[in-house]
């Protein structure tokens, strides 16, 4: 199983696909200089395979390189970070 995950900017989303397919979105809004995450849905098919970890952490790993701020509005992007101590310093204060 081989995953992608990129940011597709022109609908704000960051997207994962595994084999080739869309597998699961994560929504975001740039605000105030940040990126802030509203919504991540993950295809019932590839739920409880990490799919939406990986696509979390790919995410912000991209954000991060890109100098941003994150304000995570979405739980499950919120409960991840809370998960991961390594990330909490992406959250805009």
């Amino acid at each position: 199983m081989s995953t992608e995950i990129t940011d597709n900017a022109g609908e704000g989303r960051y997207e994962i696909r595994v084999d080739g397919g869309l597998a699961g979105f994560a929504e975001y809004e740039r605000r105030d200089g940040a990126v802030v995450f509203t919504h991540t849905e993950v295809d019932p098919a590839f739920e409880g395979k990490g799919i939406g970890s990986a696509l979390a952490r790919g995410a912000l790993d991209d954000v991060r390189a890109k100098g941003d701020p994150v304000v995570p509005l979405c739980p499950f992007i919120k409960k991840w970070i809370g998960r991961h101590p390594d990330y909490q310093d992406l959250v805009k204060g």
